[in-house]
Formats: structure tokens, sequence, C-alpha cells
């Protein structure tokens, strides 16, 4: 038998964005604590920023199993290069498919002149590394955030 949530990815609006920011919130605490950081970016976005992102028209994508939110994914558009961003699964969901179908969804949804997607970790969250060379995804560079978190840059090209 599967135990696996059936899920269901479509379009994130900002009437999305509370619950959007809930589960980004749960997810990123983890690795908050993992890095005993609690002021990383994911973390201190507002619900403003984060609605306001989602008005703007970037391709942003949500994962419902029933009624629940169950994660999400926004990507940023700069030429022909697309970041990944605030892609998040809530905890008790994580290991299930619904972040690989989210990056999917958003590598899908990418605007035709997007040749690169790319997007940053933690250098020591193994699951999120597991899932991104999985994807196709490798590291290019090393760095560390504003708070002192060490971070990998992971690219793909389109294919």
């Amino acid at each position: 038998m599967n135990d696996a949530p059936a899920i269901h990815i479509g379009p994130l609006a900002a009437a999305h964005a509370g619950e959007a920011l809930t589960v980004q919130r749960a997810a990123y605490v983890t690795e908050a604590q993992h890095y005993d950081a609690p002021r990383i970016p994911p973390l201190t976005e507002t619900l403003d920023e984060l609605r306001g992102d989602l008005m703007s028209g970037v391709p942003a994508f949500g994962a419902w199993t029933g009624t629940r939110l169950a994660g999400s994914v926004r990507g940023r558009v700069d030429g022909d290069r697309m970041e990944v961003a605030r892609f998040s699964v809530a905890p008790d969901l994580q290991g299930q498919g619904i972040g690989s179908a989210l990056l999917s969804a958003v590598e899908a949804a990418a605007p035709t002149e997007v040749r690169t997607f790319w997007l940053v970790t933690g250098a020591d969250s193994e699951a999120s590394l597991r899932l991104y060379r999985k994807a196709g995804y490798e590291v290019v560079a090393d760095t560390t955030d504003a708070v002192g978190v060490a971070l990998v840059v992971l690219e793909k090209v389109r294919s």
C-alpha cells in the first residue's frame, strides 16, 4: 500500500500568501535550528513581501494534499537565468515526492529564454542536496550569507 499523499500542483496566488508563509516558516525553522541562525531570510520575509512577490507575476506554485498547502516554490527570472527561491515543503510531508513535483513545475513554467536554473541551500543540508542533485543540479560555488550560514550555489542547464 502506498502511503504517499495525493498531491495537486497548481499556481500559487496572492490569496495563498498566508498559508505559503506558514509552510515556509515551518520548513525553514528546521534549517535555522540546524545552523543556529534564527534570522535566515526565509524566516524574516513578511507576509506583505511574499504577497508582493506573488502579485508581481513570478512563476509560483503550490502543492496541495486535499485542501492543505503542503509546499511552495517561486522562480525569479533574470534574463536567461532563473533562481528557484523560497522552496519549501511542510516538515511532516518531506521525503514524499512533493519537493520533486514542485521543482519540476517551476522549471517547466520558466520562460523559454531561461537557459540556467540556480538555487542556494545550506552547505550541510544533506536532504536538500540529495533532492537537487537527483534533479540534475550541480554545486558551482560556496558562499556565506549575511547571518554567517555556509551555503552552496547549485545550477542546472535547461535541457
